[in-house]
C-alpha cells in the first residue's frame, strides 16, 4: 500500500459481528457492543499500557488495530512507542530514523515541548511518538534521574487534553521502561497468546502491577485481558479456560484469531481495519473497540 490513507468507517457497524468467537466455552453468552455515538468533545486521555513481557504476543498489533479500530469511531488516538524496536512505529509507517525528536527526546530533555514529539500518521485520528534503537540506552539513563518512575507520566500529562486515549506500547520485559508505563498508566492491557508459555509471563507481570500499585500508582486497574493468535484447538481452548479462571470477567469477550492479514498489514504499515476492513480480524479488533467504549474504558 502505497500513498495516504484515511479511516474509513465500518461498512455495517450494527451487523458488525464475529462469527464463532468461543464466548461459551468461558461461561458466558455471546455478547456485541453497539455502535458508539459520535464523541462531541475530546479528552482528557485515559493513558493504556500495553503490556507483557513476553514477546510475540501481539502486542504491537493490538496496540496498532485497537487504536485503528477505535479511531473508526471517531476517537483520537495517541500511540507512544516505548519499545526500542520501533515496532509501532514503523508499522504505522513513519520513519523514526528521519525525524528530528523521538520518545527518547522528550524523556530526558526538558527543553523539548512533548507536542513537537508527536507526528501525525497517514490514518485520520492516530498520532504516534515514535521510538528507535536510542530508547536501548535509557534504562541505564533513568537510573540515575530524579523522579525516574514518573518521567513518562510527566510527559504525557501535557498531551491529555487533545485525545480521547494514549496507548503505551511498552516492551517485552519488565525494567524501568515498563515501570515508567504503569506509573503512567489509569489502566493495563495484557494482550496473551492462547499458547501455554504465555501463562507464566502473564503471572510475573501481575506481580510488577501489583508493586506499582501499592508503591507509585494505587490507581492503576487492569483494564482488560485480551486473548490473541487464537486457534480452534483443544491447546488454545484449555488455555483460555486458564486464563478466564485467573481472570474472569478481564477477558475481553472477542478473541483475536491468528491470521495472515496482520503480518500483511504490517507490512503495508496499516491497520488490519484499514487494510482488510472486512476481514474476521479487523471485525474482532471493531469489537474490541466497542467493548472498551461500552465498559467506560474508553469515552
Amino acid at each position: 500500500m502505497t500513498g495516504t490513507y484515511v479511516v474509513a468507517p465500518p461498512a455495517n457497524p450494527d451487523v458488525d459481528k464475529v462469527d464463532s468467537m468461543p464466548t461459551d466455552l468461558l461461561g458466558r453468552e455471546y455478547e456485541t457492543f453497539p455502535a458508539p455515538e459520535p464523541l462531541q468533545q475530546h479528552g482528557p486521555a485515559r493513558v493504556i499500557a500495553m503490556c507483557n513481557q513476553k514477546g510475540g504476543v501481539g502486542k504491537t498489533t493490538s496496540s496498532i488495530n485497537i487504536a485503528g479500530a477505535l479511531a473508526q469511531y471517531g476517537r483520537r488516538v495517541l500511540i507512544v512507542d516505548f519499545d526500542p524496536q520501533g515496532a509501532a512505529t514503523v508499522g504505522l509507517g513513519v520513519n523514526a530514523n528521519t525525524v528530528e525528536n523521538t520518545i527518547y527526546t522528550a524523556l530526558f530533555d526538558i527543553s523539548v515541548d512533548p507536542h513537537d514529539v508527536v507526528q501525525h500518521t497517514a490514518f485520520e485520528n492516530i498520532d504516534v511518538i515514535p521510538a528507535n534503537i536510542d530508547l536501548s540506552a535509557a534504562e541505564v539513563q533513568l537510573v540515575t534521574e530524579v523522579g525516574r518512575e514518573q518521567i513518562l507520566n510527566s510527559v504525557l500529562r501535557k498531551l491529555k487534553s487533545e485525545y480521547d486515549l494514549i496507548i503505551v506500547d511498552c516492551q517485552p520485559s519488565l525494567g524501568l521502561l515498563t515501570v515508567n508505563a504503569l506509573a503512567a498508566a489509569d489502566g493495563v492491557i495484557i494482550p496473551v497468546a492462547a499458547e501455554f508459555f504465555a501463562l507464566r509471563g502473564v503471572a510475573l507481570l501481575m506481580q510488577s502491577i501489583e508493586k506499582v500499585q501499592s508503591r507509585i500508582n494505587p490507581a492503576l486497574e487492569v483494564d482488560g485481558v485480551l486473548i490473541t493468535m487464537y486457534t480452534k484447538t483443544l491447546h488454545c481452548e484449555e488455555v483460555c479456560q486458564r486464563i478466564y479462571e485467573a481472570f474472569s470477567e478481564k477477558v475481553f469477550h472477542t478473541f483475536i484469531s491468528r491470521s495472515i492479514k496482520l503480518p500483511d498489514s504490517t507490512v503495508a504499515a496499516a491497520p488490519v481495519v484499514v487494510y482488510a476492513p472486512e476481514h474476521k480480524t479487523s471485525k474482532e479488533y471493531r469489537e474490541v473497540a466497542r467493548e472498551l467504549i461500552a465498559r467506560g474504558i474508553v469515552a
